[in-house]
């Protein structure tokens, strides 16, 4: 391809395209003369709609078919949330850049509660993740989850149609599109955990792409980056995908990292957690010894169920 252009792989949803559009700007800024365009790829996860993730299985439902364009040439970078991407990338791809963390909380949309509490008793609670579910149920058991997939225009849609007297979606990405900050009230992170590497955008390209790695770099965000890498050592050491009631989120002062971590139960009952402090430099490290304390005190049975033939 021409050293002046680039092409972006991304998904087609509103929200991927803000995303996409974003990271098409901050490079056209920053390399004057540089023109980027964005090619749309329609994932498994975009096609299988109306069957909740957990039970699509598989990891990478959001990011396979796009690593396909990057692998064969049809694209030079791709940008994804970071909740979406597996913990182990495809030969000759790596995540180049971890842009700054937008607000990793989850956030409860209702017009008749402004928090989890506040919900009418039996009150049906829509979410697509079984981890806001675990979290959800394990503050109150009387809440009726119910699967609630597609964009956010729809979501928001039964929501106001009276279908649900509540839904959870990512703050982050209500907060980039500007919508239904009214009725948005986030929820504490001591309350609800939130989804490895949420609010954060990776950028992922092919190894060998030196160029395309020198452009993007200055997109990369040490802090939210080894914030991210922390979690991510949780995850890949819970061998978990962003389908799994696994959540973490790591918090940086100076050149120390807390990690908190937690594995559930689809019904809450059982929820085991784990907060740990260590050395920034050692973030990975870290993240292995959270995963170890969830395991030791209770996780590897929870996961053991989970991970069974037909779950």
């Amino acid at each position: 391809m021409p050293q002046d252009k680039l092409t972006i792989g991304t998904r087609g949803s509103k929200l991927a395209l803000w995303q996409a559009n974003w990271v098409k700007s901050e490079l056209e800024s920053a390399h004057p003369g540089l023109t980027v365009d964005l090619q749309i790829i329609k994932t498994t996860g975009d096609k299988i709609t109306d069957v909740p993730l957990a039970q699509v299985g598989g990891k990478g439902l959001f990011v396979k078919e796009i690593e396909e364009a990057l692998l064969d040439g049809r694209v030079d970078l791709a940008v994804h949330s970071m909740k979406d991407v597996p913990t182990v990338f495809p030969d000759a791809l790596g995540l180049v850049a971890t842009t700054e963390r937008e607000d990793p909380r989850d956030a409860l949309l209702s017009h008749t509660a402004r928090a989890v509490a506040d919900l009418s008793q039996g009150a049906r609670v829509g979410t697509a993740s079984l981890r806001r579910q675990a979290q959800l149920l394990r503050e109150r058991p009387d809440l009726v989850i119910v699967p609630l997939r597609g964009n956010l225009d729809t979501r928001l849609r039964k929501l106001d149609e009276g279908e649900f007297e509540a839904i959870l979606l990512a703050n982050a990405g209500l907060r980039r599109l500007g919508w239904g900050q009214a009725i948005a009230h986030p929820i504490p992170i001591e309350e609800m955990v939130p989804a490895i590497g949420q609010g954060a955008l990776g950028i992922e390209c092919r190894l060998d792409d030196a160029a395309t790695r020198a452009r993007v770099a200055f997109l990369d965000h040490p802090a939210t980056a080894d914030a991210v890498a922390a979690e991510r050592a949780l995850l890949t050491r819970l061998e978990g995908g962003c389908q799994v009631p696994i959540a973490g989120h790591a918090t940086l002062d100076g050149d120390r990292i807390t990690l908190r971590g937690l594995v559930a139960d689809v019904t809450g009952q059982r929820c085991v957690t784990s907060c740990e402090e260590g050395p920034r430099d050692e973030a990975e490290v870290l993240g292995r010894e959270v995963a170890e304390d969830l395991l030791a005190n209770g996780a590897a049975a929870i996961l053991a169920e989970f991970y069974q033939p037909g779950k």
